[in-house]
C-alpha cells in the first residue's frame, strides 16, 4: 500500500511541477518577441505573407491564446485577416480528460477566395509546388507507411474509446466576411455580417444557438438577410441530435423576385438518431409569402428501404397573389377569377422503400381531386389514382386578343413561312421516357375543353421499359360516347406510334358548333380510327402516317347548302325550262352517309362516299391535303326518283339515273360554306348521258311505231284471210 501511495504522490508531484513549469514559462516568455520568427516560418513554408500587427497573448489558468490584427497576403492580395481571436480552455479539464472551453471568440474574420480565368482557385496556390525529388521521396514515405498494420489497432481503439465529455462555456463569432469571385464566369458571392452565439454547450443537454448572416450574389443579383435561432442537443456519442424551438427568417430581394422583397420562415422541431436511422419532423411549418406548408413526419431507414409516416398539407392560397408577391409575371387566364383558391393535403406512409400518399386531396378553385399514389425508391415507379368532380379547362387558357384573332385568320398564308424560319425540334425526350415506370388512372365527372363538354372521363396510362400505353381514354358527349387507345414505343430513336379510336352516335351539329362555330353538318357520327406513324417530330409523324378512318353519319343534314337546288338547276337545263321555286331552304336531309378515308402521309383519300337523299344518291371521291388545309373533292348527285315539285325539275326518262356533278375545292380553314358548287365542266359528260338516253328513247319510239304499223298490217292481212275462209266454210 505504501508503494501505491508513493507512486500517486510522485505522479501528482510530476503534474504539479509540469504545471508550474508551464506557468513560469508563460510568465517569463513574451510571445510578441517571436513575431518575426513566426512570420518568417510561415513565409518559408507557404506562399503566404503573414503580418502580425497586434499583440499575442496567452494565459495559464485558463489556458488561452489571444491574437489581434492578423493578416495573411497571397501574391500581394489580402487572403485572410482577423481582428481578434480568443481561445481559452480550462487547464484542469484537460488533465481530467473532460475538455471544457471557457471562451472561443472570433471577430472580424475576412477571407477572399478567387478563381482566375483559367479556373484555378487562389487557395490552391497557398503551398509551394514540390520538386520532383520531394515528390518521389514523399511517395516512398507514404508507401512505406501504408504497409504498416494500423487498421486493426485503430478499430480496436475506436471500439474501446469512451464518449467524449465536451463542454463549451461560450462561442462568439462576430462580423465575419467571406468573399468568393469566379472571373471565368463573372459570378461572385459574398457572405458578410456572419455572427454565431452559443453558450453552455454540453453534450447530452440542450443549449441555445443564434446565427445571423447576409449573402449577396452577382448572377443573378440576389440579397438574403437571414437569422436562425433554435435549441440544439447532441448526446456524448454524437449519434443522436435534436432541434427544438426552431425559428428561421430569411428576407430576400433581387432579380429573381423582380426587385420585390420576399420573406420566408421556417419553424418547428426535428430529431435524428444515426444508429437507429430514424428522424422526425414535428410541427414543421414553412412559409413563403402567402404559401404555408405544414408537416409532421417520421422517417425510419435512410436508404432504399425508407419508411415514412405522417401528413403533409398546404393551406389554401392564391397562386396569382403568390406570383405577384414573388415578383413573377402573372398568369393570364380567360377567367380572371381562377388560380385564386389552391390547396393540397395527404397522408404519408407506405411499405419500406415506398412513399405512399393516402387520403390525397387537391383543390383547384371549384374543382376537387381525391385519390392516392405511391413512389418506389428503388426503381422510381409512380402509381397514381386521381378522381375529380368537374373542371372547366377553358377558364385557364390565355385570353384571346384581337391581334391574335387577326393573326389566326392569316395563319394559312403565314404558317409555311414561319415553319421554315423556325428549326423543328424533337417532341419528346426519348431517354427520359425509357426510364419511366408509371401506372396512372384518372377520372373526371365533367370536363369542358375547347368549349366541348365531356362527361364521365376516364383515362388509364402505363409506362414500362420505354413503352407508353394509353390503355383507355373514354367519355360521353353530345348524346354519344367515344373511346381511344394509343401506344408509343420509344425503345428506339425512331419511335413508333399507334392510335385507335371508336366514336358512337355523337351528334355532329352541337359538337362542331361548340368546337369551331361550324354548323354545316348534323347527324349521329360513328367513326373507327386506326392510324400508325413513326418519328419524333411533327413533320415526320405527318409524312409517315398510315391508316384508315371509316365513318357513318345517320339521319343527318347538310346545312347551309341545298344539293336539291343544285340538282334541279341541271335538270332544268335538260328540260329547257326555268325554275320557278324561290324558297329552296338551306339544308339537304340525308338518311345515311358512309365512307372511308385512307391515310397516306398528309393526304386523306376517299373513294367510296355514299349518301341517300330524297330522290337522289350522293356519290363522291377526292382528297384532303392536311399540310395545305386544302380540299379537292368531286361529288355527284345521281337522280333515282322525283326530287322536287317544281315543274322545271321534273324527272323524265332523259334524266333518270344521270349524275348532276358537284365540286368541293379550296382551303377548308377559310370559308367552309363556299367550298361546294355546281360543276359545270363535268356537266358536259352528264349532257352526253342525257343525249344517249334521248337517242335511246327516240329509237325506241321509232321501233314502237314501226312495230305498231306492222302489227296493223298483219292484223289486216290475217283478217282478210280469215274472212275468206269463214265465207268458204259457211258457203
Amino acid at each position: 500500500m505504501k508503494a501505491v501511495r508513493y507512486l500517486l504522490i510522485a505522479i501528482i508531484a510530476v503534474i504539479v511541477l509540469a504545471a508550474a513549469a508551464i506557468a513560469i514559462a508563460m510568465a517569463v516568455i513574451n510571445p510578441n518577441d517571436y513575431k518575426p520568427q513566426i512570420e518568417k516560418a510561415v513565409e518559408d513554408q507557404t506562399n503566404l505573407d503573414l503580418i502580425l500587427d497586434g499583440d499575442i497573448g496567452w494565459s495559464f489558468i485558463p489556458l488561452g491564446l489571444e491574437l489581434n490584427n492578423v493578416e495573411a497576403k497571397l501574391e500581394d492580395n489580402r487572403f485572410v485577416a482577423l481582428e481578434q481571436l480568443v481561445a481559452e480552455i480550462d487547464f484542469w479539464s484537460l488533465i481530467s480528460m473532460s475538455p471544457q472551453v471557457n471562451t472561443f471568440t472570433l471577430n472580424g474574420l475576412e477571407a477572399n477566395l478567387e478563381v482566375n480565368e483559367q479556373g484555378q482557385g487562389n487557395w490552391t496556390r497557398i503551398m509551394p509546388e514540390k520538386s520532383a525529388d520531394d515528390a518521389g521521396t514523399s511517395g516512398t514515405d507514404e508507401s512505406d507507411k501504408s504497409d504498416e498494420p494500423e487498421t486493426t489497432a485503430s478499430a480496436d481503439n475506436a471500439e474501446s474509446r469512451e464518449p467524449l465529455n465536451f463542454n463549451v462555456e461560450n462561442i462568439q463569432i462576430g462580423d465575419a466576411r467571406v468573399h468568393y469571385e469566379d472571373k471565368s464566369t463573372g459570378q461572385s458571392v459574398t457572405l458578410e455580417n456572419f455572427t454565431v452565439n452559443a453558450s453552455n454547450i454540453t453534450l447530452g443537454k440542450e443549449f441555445p444557438l443564434e446565427i445571423g448572416f447576409r449573402v449577396e450574389t452577382a448572377k443573378p443579383q440576389l440579397e438574403v438577410d437571414g437569422s436562425i435561432s433554435a435549441r440544439l442537443a447532441a448526446n456524448e456519442a454524437l449519434n443522436d441530435f435534436a432541434v427544438s424551438g426552431l425559428n428561421a427568417v430569411f428576407d430576400m430581394a433581387g432579380e429573381p423576385f423582380g426587385g420585390k422583397s420576399v420573406t420566408a420562415e421556417i419553424s418547428g422541431s426535428a430529431a435524428a438518431n444515426l444508429d437507429s436511422e430514424t428522424a422526425s419532423l414535428s410541427g414543421l411549418e414553412a412559409k413563403l409569402a402567402n404559401l404555408t406548408l405544414q408537416t409532421d413526419l417520421n422517417v425510419k431507414g435512410f436508404g432504399d428501404k425508407t419508411t415514412l409516416s405522417g401528413k403533409l398539407a398546404i393551406a389554401e392560397f392564391s397562386l396569382k397573389k403568390l406570383l405577384d408577391s414573388l415578383g413573377q409575371a402573372p398568369i393570364e387566364t380567360s377567367d380572371p377569377d381562377v388560380l385564386n383558391a389552391l390547396a393540397f393535403s395527404t397522408g404519408l406512409g407506405g411499405e419500406p422503400g415506398k412513399i405512399a400518399l393516402s387520403d390525397l386531396s387537391l383543390k383547384l378553385d371549384d374543382t376537387t381531386f381525391t385519390g392516392s399514389g405511391s413512389y418506389t425508391l428503388s426503381n422510381t415507379g409512380v402509381v397514381f389514382n386521381l378522381q375529380g368532380d368537374k373542371l372547366n379547362a377553358d377558364r385557364y387558357l390565355p385570353p384571346t386578343t384581337e391581334s391574335e384573332q387577326d393573326a389566326s385568320t392569316e395563319a394559312p398564308e403565314s404558317q409555311p413561312q414561319t415553319a421554315q424560319n423556325q428549326p423543328e425540334s424533337d417532341l419528346l425526350p426519348l431517354e427520359t421516357l425509357r426510364t419511366l415506370l408509371l401506372d396512372i388512372d384518372f377520372g373526371l365527372g365533367e370536363l369542358v375543353i375547347s368549349n366541348l363538354t365531356i362527361n364521365e372521363v376516364k383515362a388509364s396510362t402505363t409506362a414500362k421499359n420505354g413503352v407508353l400505353k394509353l390503355d383507355e381514354f373514354s367519355g360521353k358527349m353530345y348524346e354519344g360516347s367515344f373511346g381511344a387507345n394509343a401506344t408509343l414505343d420509344a425503345r428506339t430513336d425512331n419511335p413508333t406510334w399507334n392510335l385507335g379510336s371508336d366514336v358512337s352516335n355523337i351528334q355532329t351539329l352541337p359538337l362542331l358548333t361548340d368546337l369551331a362555330e361550324v354548323d354545316m353538318l348534323s347527324g349521329g357520327a360513328n367513326l373507327k380510327v386506326n392510324v400508325s406513324s413513326t418519328g419524333n417530330r411533327i413533320s415526320a409523324l405527318r409524312n409517315n402516317a398510315d391508316g384508315q378512318i371509316s365513318f357513318n353519319l345517320a339521319e343527318g343534314q347538310f346545312r347551309r347548302m341545298n344539293l336539291t337546288r343544285m340538282a334541279c338547276q341541271g335538270i332544268a337545263l335538260v328540260n329547257q325550262d326555268s325554275l320557278t321555286t324561290t324558297d329552296w331552304g338551306t339544308t339537304t336531309p340525308f338518311n345515311d352517309m358512309r365512307g372511308t378515308l385512307d391515310i397516306n402521309g398528309n393526304i386523306l383519300n376517299n373513294t367510296d362516299l355514299v349518301a341517300s337523299l330524297a330522290g337522289m344518291k350522293l356519290e363522291g371521291n377526292g382528297t384532303v391535303d392536311l399540310s395545305k388545309t386544302e380540299l379537292d373533292y368531286e361529288a355527284g348527285l345521281r337522280i333515282v326518283g322525283e326530287i322536287h315539285r317544281d315543274q322545271a325539275c321534273r324527272v323524265t326518262e332523259y334524266v333518270e339515273n344521270v349524275v348532276i356533278p358537284v365540286e368541293c375545292r379550296g382551303n377548308f380553314s377559310e370559308d367552309p360554306a363556299g367550298l361546294c358548287s355546281f360543276d359545270g365542266s363535268r356537266f358536259r359528260d352528264t349532257l352526253k348521258t342525257i343525249a344517249a338516253n334521248a337517242a335511246k328513247a327516240k329509237a325506241k319510239e321509232k321501233v314502237d311505231e314501226a312495230k305498231a304499223k306492222a302489227e296493223e298490217k298483219v292484223k289486216e292481212k290475217i283478217g282478210e284471210e280469215l274472212g275468206d275462209k269463214l265465207k268458204g266454210l259457211f258457203k
